[in-house]
């Protein structure tokens, strides 16, 4: 039977896989530990009687901050057993936003992987009323291991609690609680169901094309929804999961571990591709012409009433034997797929890919849906480039008047926590969860998105400008990393543009230019300027007249999630970057 609860997939894996010796698996000083599905399961159930025989009870919060590992998914099926609700934060949440979460939630536990998240959780928590117990998965001296409940609950397995509690727990019941890091504003709170993440990877059971001798590499935080729903997925399909040791060994974790799947954010994918063209910009003679000349070709990659005819495939298939074949062993050589999400994917970027027989999958959704509502896939007649992909099973979407997307399914959140003023700002009468999202179907099928309904700003002359569109579209220069779009109540748009500055050496080293060493030095550079600029002409000729960006400034640093300027799941947090610029953008419009 298919699951109805998330931790029927506990069961579900059993029956339907058997045991497996590296269900999970996570570099531990360097070397892959393996966790044994039935390993994983017998310490869930150990934890679970361990909270309980800590006074967790029915409907508590207990939350996590930690990196993806194993006993992550251990905590968080245990929570599921032991019937408490569990509330996944960022290890990078800023202080103030963990000191108003653990009060918010009132969480009575928490589980950290170092000592510096500790001691951040001592101090967000050190004016609470009521102190939450803090534990490591690691052993820290000064900190009280994991292992201390994990004892409790083998000396007392609370079998009768577990299993009351297995059965009377009912689908749309709170599970789980996600603060929305959002680009402004106080965190809210919201409560996912069972019924909400089941819905969400039983109906996605046909996207990945993988099984139970797979192997998956996981990076992207597990207390994302969208990873996290990603590895219920997984677990419901049977690959193995290795989790990467951070960010900045994934390229050596896929060469490694020579992956079938893994899901990323566009941010990944371009940095990727950059990393791959600058190595090609290095070519000299028909080698570099043949590069350049495979990734002209995969521009025009397409699919449905526009696919390539014969001569097409034909030149697809030299560029593959010479060319692409090369980029798929760089990524391990057995990546059948990749499933982007979390924030827009340029289309130039994914026909690039999927004509170098690296397929990428766009989807679309919130953390309020669980958070797919339509995804691209394998299916017939269900991938377009340029859009998100048609709606997955029994989820409905309307249109806004002003073309916001809205949508209803089972998929939608059970509200706001603590928040029914918020939640009744989003969910109307009727069931349907606006998303803030402006949208339109393609085909009658697919859905497309345009921009973000509050992003959209208008200028002076009373024209409305989508600022994400032009982002986008400024990826496409490879001299170009970052960028915003600033207009709002001005004559013109203009943009602050953090340029690629690998690239940039790259480039200016091949054309014998000095433009100094630092960051702030190539920035002020004569000729970076004006080679950045023409990016932006070029970009500026496919524009109504009212959306050419007539001004730019370069910036020295990189925006990051750790210095502030992008949410977690990289999206721009353009009230921080606007106001930390504000010198900067006054300039660009003196005249």
């Amino acid at each position: 039977m298919k699951p109805t609860r998330v931790f029927d997939l506990l069961d579900y894996y059993i029956k339907t896989f058997g045991d497996k010796p590296d269900a999970f698996a996570g570099k531990v000083n360097g070397q892959w530990e393996k966790w044994s599905f039935e390993k994983f399961a017998q310490t869930a159930h150990e934890l679970a009687a361990g909270l309980i025989g800590e006074g967790v009870n029915r409907g508590d919060r207990v939350a996590i901050l930690s990196n993806n590992r194993p006993e992550w998914n251990v905590f968080d099926f245990a929570a599921q057993l032991a019937g408490a609700i569990s509330v996944p934060v960022y290890p990078t949440i800023a202080e103030s936003d963990l000191a108003f979460i653990l009060k918010d939630s009132e969480a009575k536990i928490v589980f950290v992987s170092t000592k510096p998240i500790f001691e951040k959780t001592k101090l967000a928590s050190k004016d609470l009323v009521s102190q939450p117990k803090i534990f490591a998965f690691d052993n820290i001296e000064g900190i009280t291991s994991w292992n201390v409940i994990l004892e409790i609950g083998k000396a007392d397995k609370k079998t009768d609690s577990i299993a009351a509690n297995k059965k009377e727990i009912q689908p749309d019941e709170c599970f789980t609680i996600l603060y929305t890091s959002g680009t402004t504003g106080t965190p809210k709170g919201v409560m996912l169901t069972h019924r909400n993440l089941v819905s969400n990877f039983v109906d996605l059971e046909n996207l990945p094309p993988v099984g139970h001798t797979d192997r998956a590499l996981s990076f992207l935080p597990l207390n994302h929804v969208y990873e996290r729903m990603i590895s219920f997925l997984y677990l419901y399909k049977g690959p193995a999961i290795y989790y990467a040791e951070s960010i900045e060994t994934i390229a050596a974790n896929i060469k490694e571990l020579k992956p079938h799947i893994f899901s990323c954010v566009p941010a990944l994918l371009q940095k990727v591709y950059n990393s791959i063209t600058a190595k090609g910009a290095e070519l000299t003679g028909y080698k570099r012409a043949l590069f350049f000349w495979s990734i002209k070709l995969a521009e025009k990659y397409d699919v449905g009433p526009n696919e390539n005819g014969l001569w097409y495939k034909l030149q697809l298939w030299i560029a593959s034997k010479l060319i692409f074949s090369k980029w798929r062993e760089g990524l391990g050589g057995n990546v059948r797929v990749m499933i982007s999400g979390g924030a827009a994917l340029d289309q130039r970027l994914a026909r690039i890919f999927w004509a170098a027989g690296i397929p990428v999958l766009e989807g679309y959704g919130l953390t309020e849906t669980s958070p797919v509502i339509a995804v691209n896939n394998f299916e017939k007649n269900s991938l377009r480039f340029g859009t998100v992909g048609p709606l997955i099973k029994d989820v409905s979407v309307k249109f806004a008047d002003d073309g916001e997307i809205l949508v209803k399914g089972p998929n939608v959140m059970k509200g706001y926590f603590n928040r029914p003023d918020a939640t009744a700002e989003v969910i109307d009468a009727e069931g349907w969860f606006h998303t803030g999202d402006i949208g339109m179907l393609v085909e009658n099928r697919f859905l497309k998105i345009t921009d973000r309904k509050k992003e959209i700003f208008k200028t002076t002359g009373g024209k409305y400008i989508a600022p994400q569109h032009l982002e986008n579209l400024l990826k496409n220069s490879r001299f170009i990393e970052q960028s915003i779009t600033v207009g709002d109540n001005r004559k013109y748009p203009t943009a602050l543009i953090v340029p690629s500055f690998a690239f940039v050496k790259d480039w200016a080293k091949r054309k014998g230019i000095d433009i100094g060493k630092t960051n702030e030095e190539i920035i002020a550079n004569p000729t970076v300027i004006k080679r950045i600029n023409l990016s932006v002409e070029k970009l500026n000729a496919n524009l109504a007249q009212y959306e050419k960006i007539k001004k730019i400034t370069l910036l020295p640093k990189v925006w990051t999630v750790d210095t502030g300027e992008l949410t977690p799941k990289m999206s721009l947090k353009r009230k921080v970057i606007l106001k930390a610029n504000e010198a900067l953008i006054e300039k660009m419009y003196e005249d």
